[in-house]
């Protein structure tokens, strides 16, 4: 999400051992996911494709997410949760708790909406000493994946500073948490050569990269155009596992967003829609939205759901 409170996002792990030997990575949503030297970063370890929820901005948190609505999308496998700071904890604990009882995995992330796209390292260690402090009970909820910060680093990072920043920012996480954590890659989630070469100078191993899609999508460092699929290829390059943290359909630019989604897909990364519901920009599957009547019950879906919708898997049968 942009720097604009209610907006969506946008701005104009480990290393695999040598010789393709076999790894066991433990993720949040309780499983346990064998993997092959590099193909680490071909899916996003178990996590199924699914939705961003955005509640923060309306009623101070106070709404119905439409659960019966969405268990009727057995394509929304995955929540991400967006957290302001500045909302007390046991209502975020009510989302989540709300979320893991309709059995969806759920990804929880730091968002502090005016350090959208923020260079400062000290909001990202906010961020790391917010977790310190509450993962605790939002863990109490049930599992869950710690997305650190939404959206940290303008289209000025480079490599050694954003991992410098998030060394220091993770050290502090991994206080309380042991589990995969979900980085979203600067530029607004969208520089993915600068999260190519900071991977090796990320001193954790245990990190998923996100990258968010837009047509506004645009790539400075390096070959400074629009974003194309050949980005897409080189943060899977990183030999990280990656997501697309966040997706949607109208955004103003001249990056092909449904065949970059569509790429992605291909790779087998996981894919999070923008958004189910709380965005400012008209990218809300559902009506009516919170900012038009943030006490509804009743939901249906909007003209904008099949548009995202249609670039979601359908889950695999057991």
């Amino acid at each position: 999400m942009c720097a604009h409170i209610p907006r969506a996002s946008g701005d104009p792990a480990g290393v695999p051992p040598a010789g393709g030997a076999w790894r066991v990575v433990r993720v949040g949503v309780g499983l346990t996911v064998a993997l092959l030297g590099l193909g680490l970063h071909a899916a996003t370890l178990g996590f199924g494709d699914g939705v961003n929820l955005q509640p923060s901005y309306f009623n101070a948190g106070q709404v119905d997410f439409g659960w019966k609505l969405m268990r009727a999308q057995p394509r929304i496998q995955t929540v991400r949760v967006e957290i302001e700071p500045s909302i007390p904890i046991g209502t975020a604990k009510r989302w989540l708790t709300e979320a893991q009882a309709q059995g969806y995995g759920v990804i929880a992330t730091y968002h502090h909406a005016r350090f959208n796209g923020s260079d400062s390292v000290e909001e990202l260690l906010n961020a790391a000493k917010w977790w310190r402090a509450n993962y605790g009970a939002l863990r109490e909820t049930g599992p869950l994946t710690i997305n650190l910060m939404n959206e940290w680093g303008s289209h000025k990072q480079r490599p050694q500073s954003f991992a410098d920043a998030y060394n220091q920012a993770i050290k502090l996480v991994r206080e309380v948490y042991d589990g995969p954590i979900v980085v979203d890659i600067p530029g607004w989630a969208q520089e993915t050569h600068v999260a190519r070469e900071a991977a090796t100078l990320i001193e954790d191993t245990n990190i998923i990269f996100s990258v968010h899609i837009y047509a506004s999508g645009w790539v400075e460092y390096g070959p400074r155009h629009w974003m194309t699929t050949a980005d897409l290829d080189a943060l899977e390059a990183s030999g990280r596992p990656v997501l697309v943290g966040e997706f949607g359909g109208r955004r103003k630019g001249r990056a092909d967003w449904s065949a970059l989604v569509d790429h992605a897909r291909a790779k087998g990364w996981t894919l999070l829609a923008w958004a189910w519901n709380g965005d400012g920009e008209g990218m809300n599957m559902v009506r009516p939205t919170w900012s038009e009547k943030p006490q509804a019950t009743r939901f249906s879906p909007s003209s904008y759901f099949r548009q995202v919708y249609s670039k979601l898997r359908e889950p695999k049968r057991k």
